[in-house]
């Protein structure tokens, strides 16, 4: 996961303005990597897809499994993970602290993707 984070943290050093919150971007992008490693199998490669927009960024991870992940869009009445559990609150991450996120079928499995919108910059105090 640290080489996810660290193409986001790239991609999005590269918008002048207006900003993505960087920290955020990192976390949703490791959730989603993270979920494509244990899902799948070791074989066939992931991809990272990072779009920048005007108004913030897309990141999507492709995957080899056609299988949507549980519960990303639509959590229905399933439980609030276990706090005590190491695994369960990915998704609900990236319900929560994203713009918007999903899922789509790929020739070759399936893309699971956020957005997360720009932010403005902070101009240091020094030129206020």
């Amino acid at each position: 996961m640290p080489v996810a984070r660290a193409l986001v943290r790239t991609a999005l050093a590269e918008i002048e303005s207006p900003a993505t919150d960087t920290d955020t971007a990192e976390l949703l992008t490791a959730e989603l990597v993270a979920n494509a490693v244990e899902h799948t199998t070791g074989d066939t490669p992931i991809e990272l897809v990072v779009e920048l927009l005007e108004t913030g960024c897309q990141v999507e991870v492709h995957d080899p499994d056609p299988a949507p992940p549980a519960d990303l869009t639509n959590p229905g009445d399933s439980e609030m993970p276990d706090p005590w559990q190491e695994h369960g609150r990915g998704l609900l991450l990236i319900r929560m602290l994203s713009s918007s996120c999903g899922h789509r079928p790929t020739e070759s499995g399936k893309a699971v993707w956020f957005t997360l919108p720009a932010v403005p910059r902070q101009r240091p105090a020094s030129e206020l």
